[in-house]
């Protein structure tokens, strides 16, 4: 049974199914309305569902269907139409337009029909006198359909010339195809200077700006605005996603993710939408699609990733390079069929240049949870062939030169030399210096090795490297928490390198390497690296004795400008750094920051800045704790600029989240996004993204939320939810994400979402044993409950929240949830059970003001309670004159006014009780009340209000917004009351 029996239950059916989603179900339905409406006998009831029918075709992926229904409608009107209203008319000839553009999306149309079509729009229009704007638009549809570009023009410069009249496309659609037109001639900034009233809310409607935040992606990374392109991403998918007409729209989206490095986000949104690839009913928009998947898989199979599994149609697997031929055929054929039926190889054309496009950024991060970058198997390599000698030698130059000046790739280098040295005849010296630096690489599985290193520098005659090797070795051991072991293995070279050095049978560099490693070690042991030892003052004094030893060794030598004063200078500067943690350890932070400060420039001074990154942080962390942030910043950009190319991923992570918090807490939102942004793409680099990554997506939302950017904020937001936990982040970071993404979308108008966020993080905040954010979070979600038309369950959770304030003694949120629960309970039900629940609610809400004004005696508790008590009364007022129907009786309606005057009254006396600090709320409810006794007929009364609102803002300033609309509208009142009175 559908219920349906007369005319009205037909358009109430056909409203709710209006708004139910686009697709087939939705689609069915109208036909079934259709059927419904054939039993009533009445010729409106069939024109109005097949209009239904129509529109809900024309936005779903089955477009072929709509005319069958629009011929029927046709011939309904040249044989009957005295049957169509004024409404259905103009629905008609508007729907002319859907037919253009609907045939030019079938191929198996001939375009010899659609130029018919196209006159027979023309001649329709003129007889109904509508201009020929629609029409001109519609011919410059099918000119740069089919690629004629010469008639595009004109027709485009007829159509912009053509008055705007009830039959042309809105403002937004219009600035879309226009926008689309100039990309077409490669003309991006003017497409873009189009679609800015669009894409700044001026101009909006169904599918706007949807599309033109789609169109916009491309042209946005051509133009190098890639900020505005990741924005426009994030904000346009998600309108398009839940709208399965916008086939194209979501087609544009992927082709920004196989454009811009993010091959991983595009292959989810395939993942989405599986029938994109099979729907039939619209192929223009198939041949969109299967151009970019083509794009997508082409990129991906570069990439080595040809071999990957994909999302493709379904019925059976794919891999990347399989659905990329097959997509490339697909595209191909459908284009093909368009160009055979217009005459042209336009469509073929664009179809190729769009699949064989390059990627215009190579990776662009977006700030979404994501996988990273799909990364290849590697391909395994030959091995390399020998290395002449005389190449040998060169490599070993370069290894010595990068790994005595301390440069980032010396490691490399001697791995490069231990390479090519199989198999040749080197000389001890050398054969030591490769088996100390392939410990160096082993860590731990090198201790052994730094023995033979030690016995080839001695063999070699350099008795003092061969201590600083076992040396080496002997910190190594401290590193594996072997710290004891590592001390009694650094006694005999420490001894022996001192003896050495007095003798000078050793120099300062294979002294300090030596006195170095034993600092490290006493410093693992200050550090609790012991598992058998607890760190006491000893080990403090030690540890600082042995830094100032080395220190008192390097300090006084040359300054850097050969190769030895390198080393020495980092050492001194290392020495400052350990230093400063014995500061830290002593509880001397002051100290400590002046130390890392001094260690850091040392390595800056000594040209080795990316050494300076670690003491950067720290220091960063340490003046933070001071309250210094001024510093911190500084310290936080210092060490991302001395890293630079040799950051790995999770510092670079770690330092970009540390610094978006900095300046977020300055207020610097927009920066700190910036910095989020990049602490969640390179946590996901590092393979952090459901811990570092996400807590940084979590700080992106909320820096995106501050600056209004609800729709980014909520992608994010949710996003960074499924990473999110309370054994790694904590409870409080989940109720706080759940609090935004609740904010966000009910900016967005997605009310039911919102109530949904808001109640999952208030139930977590219900086991806290501060109960303030349940309350908050309670209250909120009621809101959003009663916006999404739930007043039953906004009603409960409005209920819960009072009862949370009434908990915590806040007497102003137990009071704003009386009043939210009146007005639901008036809107519910305006007869008298419901006006008589309301009424309670609100004399519950007075009385709980007034009771608390009674036992508080804090001045400005008062004051904000008076005011409270205030918007009370006057809610209750205008409660009480919304509470009766236009069409009430007027024995009703003068009684309700009456008693809406009484409260209105009452809260201009409260008001005025503030004084001037109140004047505005007092003056607003002024003129409530005097257009209460306007409507009561007393216009003297009335006017007396309107002039003690005068009155009030004698000598204010005229500049101030709230006081000219004070003065106008108790001018209005005054004027309208004496003319009643003259009368």
């Amino acid at each position: 049974m559908t219920g349906i029996t007369d005319f009205d239950a037909l358009r109430r059916a056909m409203a709710e199914n209006s708004e139910e989603p686009e697709g087939p179900a939705r689609n069915a339905r109208a036909e079934q309305l259709l059927g419904e409406a054939e039993k009533l006998d009445v010729p409106l009831a069939v024109i109005e569902a097949l209009g239904h029918q129509l529109k809900v075709y024309n936005y779903s992926s089955e477009k072929d269907k709509m005319f069958v229904p629009f011929a029927r409608l046709l011939r309904m009107w040249d044989e009957r139409p005295e049957d169509f209203d004024e409404y259905e008319v103009h629905s008609l000839h508007w729907v002319f337009k859907w037919m253009s553009s609907g045939m030019l999306g079938q191929p198996h149309i001939p375009l010899a029909s659609i130029e018919k079509w196209l006159g027979e729009m023309e001649h329709r229009y003129r007889l109904a006198g509508h201009s020929e704007r629609a029409v001109r638009s519609a011919e410059f549809s099918v000119a740069s359909h089919v690629g004629d570009l010469a008639r595009a023009e004109r027709a485009y410069a007829a159509w912009l010339a053509a008055d705007r009249d009830t039959m042309a496309d809105c403002h937004a659609c219009e600035l879309h195809t226009q926008g689309e037109w100039q990309v077409h001639q490669e003309r991006y900034a003017e497409a873009l200077d189009l679609w800015a009233p669009v894409l700044e809310g001026e101009f909006t409607c169904a599918h706007e700006p949807h599309t033109v935040l789609a169109s916009s992606l491309t042209p946005l990374l051509r133009l190098g605005r890639a900020d505005e392109a990741r924005a426009h991403h994030l904000r346009g998918f998600r309108l398009v996603r839940p709208m399965e007409s916008m086939r194209g729209a979501y087609a544009d989206h992927v082709e920004f993710c196989a454009l811009s490095g993010n091959e991983a986000r595009g292959l989810e949104l395939l993942a989405e939408r599986p029938a994109y690839f099979t729907d039939s009913g619209n192929p223009r928009s198939g041949l969109d699609f299967l151009s970019v998947v083509t794009l997508l898989m082409d990129r991906l199979t570069e990439l080595g990733l040809g071999d990957q599994q994909v999302p493709g149609p379904t019925g059976r697997t794919w891999t990347a390079h399989e659905l990329a031929a097959h997509a490339r055929v697909e595209t191909l054929s459908l284009a093909a069929r368009f160009d055979q039926r217009n005459g042209t190889t336009h469509v073929g054309d664009r179809a190729r240049a769009r699949m064989d496009q390059r990627p215009l950024v190579e990776r662009l991060p977006l700030g979404v949870r994501s996988a990273g970058r799909p990364i290849a198997t590697p391909v395994p390599t030959a091995a390399p062939e020998v290395i002449p000698e005389k190449d040998l030698t060169a490599l070993l130059t370069e290894a010595r030169r990068l790994s005595d000046t301390l440069q980032p790739h010396a490691v490399e280098a001697w791995l490069a030399v231990s390479r090519a040295a199989d198999d040749v005849e080197l000389s001890t010296r050398d054969r030591a210096e490769i088996a100390d630096h392939q410990a160096m690489d082993r860590g731990p599985e090198g201790i052994a090795l730094f023995d033979r290193a030690a016995g080839l520098f001695a063999e070699a005659g350099d008795p003092g490297e061969a201590w600083a090797a076992r040396a080496r070795g002997a910190y190594v051991r401290a590193l594996t928490g072997e710290v004891d072991e590592a001390l009694a293995a650094i006694a005999e070279p420490y001894d022996g390198v001192l003896a050495l050095y007095a003798e000078d049978g050793t120099g300062v560099r294979q002294t300090a390497a030596v006195l170095m490693s034993r600092a490290r070690i006493l410093m693992r042991r200050v550090h609790g690296d012991s598992p058998d030892h607890e760190p006491d003052s000893g080990d403090l004094a030690a540890a600082e004795a042995a830094v100032r030893e080395v220190l008192a060794l390097v300090e006084g030598q040359p300054l850097p400008g050969d190769v030895a004063d390198v080393r020495l200078a980092a050492r001194g500067a290392e020495g400052q750094a350990m230093l400063a943690e014995l500061a830290v350890r002593g509880g001397d932070v002051e100290t400590a920051v002046r130390l890392f400060s001094k260690a850091s420039t040392a390595f800056v001074v000594a040209g080795l800045p990316w050494f300076a990154v670690e003491y950067e942080a720290r220091l960063a962390g340490l003046a933070h704790h001071l309250g210094d942030v001024t510093e911190a910043e500084r310290a936080l950009r210092a060490a991302l600029e001395h890293g630079g190319p040799y950051l790995e991923a999770p510092g670079r992570a770690q330092l970009h989240l540390q610094l978006a918090e900095v300046l977020g807490g300055r207020g610097r939102s927009e920066e700190a996004a910036e910095h989020a942004l990049e602490a969640a793409h390179w946590s996901d680099e590092a393979g952090e993204g459901p811990t570092l990554g996400a807590w940084a997506r979590h700080q992106l939302g909320g820096f995106l939320l501050r600056q209004g950017r609800w729709a980014e904020a909520a992608e994010v937001l949710e996003s960074a939810l499924p990473d999110l936990s309370v054994e790694t982040h904590g409870d409080g970071a989940i109720v706080q994400t759940q609090w935004w993404l609740g904010d966000c979308l009910s900016e967005l108008g997605e009310h039911r979402a919102a109530a949904e966020r808001r109640l999952q993080a208030a139930e977590i905040a219900r086991t806290w044993p501060e109960q303030n954010d349940h309350a908050t979070l309670a209250h909120l979600a009621a809101e959003s409950l009663g916006h999404a038309e739930l007043p039953a369950e906004a009603d409960q959770a409005y209920e819960r929240a009072g009862d949370l304030w009434r908990s915590l003694g806040n007497v102003h949120g137990l009071v704003r949830s009386l009043r939210a629960r009146a007005w639901l309970a008036l809107r519910a039900d305006r007869a008298d059970r419901g006006l008589d629940r309301a009424r309670e609610l609100m004399a519950g809400a007075i009385e709980e003001c007034e009771a608390a004004l009674l036992v508080t005696d804090d001045q400005e508790a008062r004051q904000r309670l008076t005011g409270e008590l205030g918007h009370t009364h006057r809610q209750f007022g205008e409660l009480l004159a919304r509470s009766v129907a236009e069409e009430a009786e007027d024995t009703a309606i003068q009684a309700a006014f009456e008693d809406a005057l009484t409260q209105t009254a009452e809260s201009v006396t409260v008001f005025a009780a503030l004084g001037e600090g109140a004047v505005h709320t007092r003056t607003a409810a002024e003129l409530a009340a005097g257009w209460l006794e306007a409507d009561l007929s007393r216009p003297a009364d009335a006017a007396a209000r309107a002039r003690g609102v005068l009155k009030a803002y004698e000598g204010a300033d005229d500049g101030d917004e709230t006081v000219r609309a004070r003065r106008a509208e108790a001018e209005q009142l005054l004027q309208l009351m004496e003319e009643q009175t003259d009368k």
